[in-house]
C-alpha cells in the first residue's frame, strides 16, 4: 500500500465566529492522501474547497482538527516550522499563473529553487528538464507577458514542482483556459504528476478532468464524500 503522505482529519472551519453571519463552511472534514495517486474535489462555488486545500497546504490553519504532511503532524507548530515544510513537501497551482512578470519562464522555476539553497546550475538543469516536459523549453527565456495563456500556467506547473515536493494542491488549474487548451494543460499536468510520482489534490469544475483521476471526492455540507 502507497505510503499516505497527506492527513486531514475532523477539519473544522468557521468564519466571522460569533456574529450573525457567521458559516462554518468546514464541519469534519477527512482526508487521506497517498503517494502516485491523484485525486479530484469536487464542489459547488462557495463550498469551501479554496479553504480546505489552503488548510491542507499550511496556508490557513483549522479551528479543529488536524494536518499531517509527509508524516509529520503539523499542529501547535509555529509559522517559520510550517513555512519550512510547505517549501519542501507541498507544490500549489492556482487558477491563475501568478508567475513574476519580471523574470523569465527559467527563472520563475529557478528561484523557488535557489531560495530552497539548491546551486544554480543544479536549479537551471531542474527547470529546464520541466519544461522539455511540459514542452515549452523553447520559450524559457521568454517573459509571462510573451507567452500564451496555456504556456504560462505549464509554466506555473513547473515552478510548482521545481522543489521536488511530495503534493501536490492545485486549485481550478485549468479554470482560465478555453476547453481544448484546458485538455492539452491537463494533459501536462497529469503527465507530471505520473513521473514524479506525486500526491495531487485537485479542485475542478469540470467532470470530465474529474473522471480522468484515481477517485472523486465532493465536499458538501462541510465534509467529503466519495462520488461513484
Amino acid at each position: 500500500m502507497n505510503e499516505v503522505t497527506m492527513r486531514l482529519n475532523g477539519l473544522v472551519k468557521t468564519y466571522l465566529k460569533g456574529t450573525p453571519g457567521e458559516v462554518q463552511v468546514l464541519r469534519g472534514a477527512d482526508l487521506e492522501l497517498r503517494a502516485g495517486e491523484a485525486v479530484a474535489l469536487v464542489a459547488p462555488s462557495g463550498a469551501g474547497k479554496s479553504t480546505l486545500l489552503h488548510i491542507a497546504g499550511l496556508l490557513d490553519t483549522p479551528d479543529v482538527g488536524s494536518v499531517e504532511i509527509a508524516g509529520k503532524t503539523v499542529n501547535g507548530k509555529g509559522d517559520r516550522t510550517r513555512t519550512a515544510i510547505r517549501r519542501q513537501d507541498v507544490g500549489f497551482v492556482y487558477q491563475f499563473h501568478h508567475l513574476l512578470p519580471e523574470f523569465t519562464a527559467l527563472e520563475n522555476i529557478t528561484l523557488p529553487q535557489l531560495a530552497n539553497g539548491v546551486s544554480e546550475k543544479a536549479a537551471q538543469d531542474r527547470a529546464m528538464s520541466l519544461l522539455d516536459r511540459v514542452g515549452v523549453a523553447p520559450r524559457a527565456h521568454h517573459r509571462p507577458a510573451a507567452l500564451s495563456g496555456g504556456e504560462q500556467q505549464r509554466v506555473a506547473f513547473c515552478r510548482a514542482l521545481a522543489n521536488t515536493p511530495k503534493i501536490l494542491l492545485a486549485d481550478e488549474p485549468t479554470g482560465n483556459l478555453d476547453p481544448e487548451t484546458s485538455d492539452q494543460v491537463f494533459d501536462a499536468l497529469m503527465a507530471l504528476v505520473r513521473e514524479e510520482g506525486l500526491s495531487a489534490l485537485i479542485a475542478t469544475h469540470n467532470m470530465d478532468l474529474a473522471a480522468r483521476m484515481d477517485r472523486k471526492l465532493r465536499l458538501e455540507g462541510g465534509v467529503l464524500r466519495p462520488v461513484e
